[in-house]
């Protein structure tokens, strides 16, 4: 049995093609009664739009692209939860690109899919800023984890959050921290950092930034080698798995945690609460953040701005995760 046409319909409905084709594609060019008596008879006779077909007249296509910095970093699994429940509940489908930490890799995805979809939600890009607002000037955009004047956006309070990273390290006397920074090209690496010297400041904590490092466990060893070079009584990692592969160097070299050194992490990552000692991290609804980014790529593709008009930075609240990585400096320290 062959699936009903848009002529069975149009047939059914004793209407023409063209307004059957309208009252799925541009419902606002055909009156509400003839709306109606379309799709009630394209569900009685169980008429489904090819939306290809649709995607030629009205230009949309229905399917949204997330390209995310790299998809093996956890990290990034809620974030990607909340965009697809989000797009799914708008009947959009949602594309995930990984675009491996390489801004050439991002920039030729972004191009081959740009005929493709509605628009792009850019996860931590390691684009330059140039780039990216070419690529908004003709292509809905919406930054997550990062920030760019003229371009919609959403990520974590970062100040705020490392603001109480560092007061509870100095509520628990410590004087020195090192900043375990993420790669070069990483917004994310120096908002954090600007952060953490900020607050550093205000307590009368000295800090001191090392690295570019690679986010992952198996880079930690040199981030913590590096680390215990400076003095520092507390390390503060880019992310939790750069600080899980701190915590595994330090064990390696019979450095205690916390009792010789407190280590933190961010992103709160599923491990985090799981591995010895349990780690002391910034996170935040990460879910939350994903699910926002669609509502305004959604926007951003329906309505897109006029020239001059603000572009929307959301910043949503981030949490601290005290554990058992964190805790007084060490006596020896304390009294020098």
């Amino acid at each position: 049995m062959t699936s009903p046409t848009i002529y069975d319909v149009a047939r059914a409905a004793g209407v023409a093609t063209s307004t059957v084709s309208r009252a799925f594609s541009n419902p606002q060019r055909v009156s509400a009664a003839t709306r109606d008596l379309v799709l009630r008879t394209a569900g009685e006779l169980g008429y489904e739009p090819n939306p290809h077909a649709r995607a030629l007249t009205s230009r949309r296509t229905q399917t949204l692209a997330m390209v995310v910095s790299d998809i093996t970093n956890p990290h990034f699994y809620e974030i990607i939860r909340g965009a697809e429940l989000r797009a799914k509940a708008s009947a959009r489908t949602l594309v995930l690109v990984n675009a491996e930490e390489s801004p050439r890799i991002e920039r030729e995805q972004i191009g081959r899919l740009s005929r493709s979809v509605d628009g792009f939600l850019l996860t931590a890009s390691r684009l330059p800023e140039e780039d990216l607002l070419e690529i908004a000037a003709g292509q809905a955009v919406v930054m997550v984890n990062r920030q760019v004047a003229g371009i919609p956006s959403v990520v974590l309070d970062q100040r705020e959050g490392c603001r109480q990273l560092v007061t509870h390290l100095a509520s628990l006397g410590h004087r020195s921290v090192a900043y375990l920074s993420g790669p070069r090209k990483s917004w994310m690496a120096t908002a954090r950092w600007t952060a953490i010297r900020d607050a550093a400041a205000e307590v009368g904590v000295s800090a001191v930034r090392m690295g570019p490092f690679t986010p992952r466990v198996e880079h930690g060893a040199a981030a913590a080698d590096a680390a215990l070079t400076t003095g520092a009584t507390a390390l503060i990692a880019h992310n939790d798995l750069l600080a899980i592969g701190v915590l595994l160097r330090l064990a390696d070299r019979s450095v205690r945690v916390p009792e010789d050194i407190s280590v933190i992490g961010f992103d709160d990552i599923f491990s985090a609460a799981l591995c010895t000692p349990s780690l002391t991290t910034l996170g935040g609804a990460h879910v939350d953040v994903g699910r926002a980014a669609v509502e305004l790529l959604l926007e951003a593709a329906d309505a897109p701005r006029r020239a001059g008009a603000a572009a929307a930075q959301l910043v949503l609240p981030s949490q601290v995760f005290l554990r058992n990585s964190t805790g007084p400096v060490p006596e020896r320290r304390a009294a020098r």
